[in-house]
């Protein structure tokens, strides 16, 4: 029976493509059925390659490649999710927590999953409902955020916190975000949030330059449903999700965040523990402050 895999890459940029086209050749030199996204395909101008439609590209695959930035590894996410695809990112860049190897392990992941020599971490993620007057207005989910924010750069959003239908505070702000614990080191971590190790079941909410004696990150329950509540005499939100789903709400909107019902499965090859990737992400000075005196 034919293996396959989804390969995702950032085609816009040249090293991204020639790394795909290796990534392809050697899949389909071991026999795998390789699929790209159709509109990719022209880009990537790779002979082994099967276009695939975008909704179904990763329906029957074994495994999903994202070359390329945490960017790309969202995409991808998007395609692998709903079908419960295992996720393999290769990082291409010098930034960013998603991928689990770097470009100059990539020879030796491809004969990892080659070899189905990885295992599966299931990542959790949630789901957002926005509702005005009993009427949902938008729906999605993240695996890393779900940022409630301001549209109107002049204005600060009015906004009312619940937990778990108990009120927690008021806030004039900039927006609220609601993160996983993956997200916690990308948009959560700039604007203040905890790191929290992936493995850990939480949510996060995290006020956005809030004005408030109280706007302190907050690390809740992975049961607990967050509802965001804005005022209906404030500036209009607008409902962000990974950055990448974004939508234009209503005054008076009532967002509830929740643990998603689909996580999104993660390929390890060889798991570095995360104390180590964030050592090595943020250069963290494990030697001591002076190492290098006299």
């Amino acid at each position: 029976m034919t293996r396959a895999a989804l390969l995702v890459t950032h085609t816009g940029r040249k090293d991204s493509t020639a790394h795909a086209r290796t990534v392809a050749r050697d899949l389909n030199a071991a026999g795998f059925e390789v699929r790209v996204i159709a509109e990719e395909a022209p880009d990537l101008d790779a002979p082994e390659v099967t276009p695939v439609s975008g909704v179904d590209a990763a329906v029957g695959a074994e495994i999903v490649f994202a070359l390329g930035g945490d960017g790309t590894f969202l995409r991808a996410a998007e395609l692998a999710r709903p079908v419960g695809a295992p996720l393999l990112g290769i990082n291409l860049g010098k930034v960013g927590f998603l991928a689990e190897a770097e470009i100059s392990d990539l020879d030796l992941a491809v004969r990892d999953v080659v070899a189905r020599a990885y295992t599966v971490e299931e990542r959790l993620t949630v789901d957002v409902t926005a509702e005005l007057a009993g009427e949902i207005v938008a729906e999605s989910w993240a695996l890393n955020e779900v940022t409630v924010e301001k549209s109107s750069p002049e204005r600060m959003l009015e906004v009312m916190v619940d937990v778990d239908g108990r009120p927690l505070s008021r806030y004039g702000c900039d927006g609220v975000m609601c993160a996983t614990p993956t997200g916690s080191t990308a948009y959560a971590f700039s604007a203040g949030g905890p790191v929290v190790w992936p493995q850990v079941e939480a949510l996060l909410v995290v006020p956005i330059n809030a004005h408030a004696l109280f706007s302190r990150p907050l690390v809740t329950s992975p049961r607990s449903a967050i509802t965001i509540s804005v005022d209906p005499h404030t500036s209009a939100p607008k409902l962000c999700c990974d950055g990448r789903r974004v939508f234009d709400l209503p005054p008076g909107v009532q967002v509830t965040v929740r643990r998603g019902a689909t996580p999104v499965c993660v390929a390890q090859l060889r798991p570095q523990p995360f104390t180590d990737r964030l050592v090595a992400k943020f250069g963290l000075p494990v030697e001591g402050w002076r190492r290098n005196s006299q």
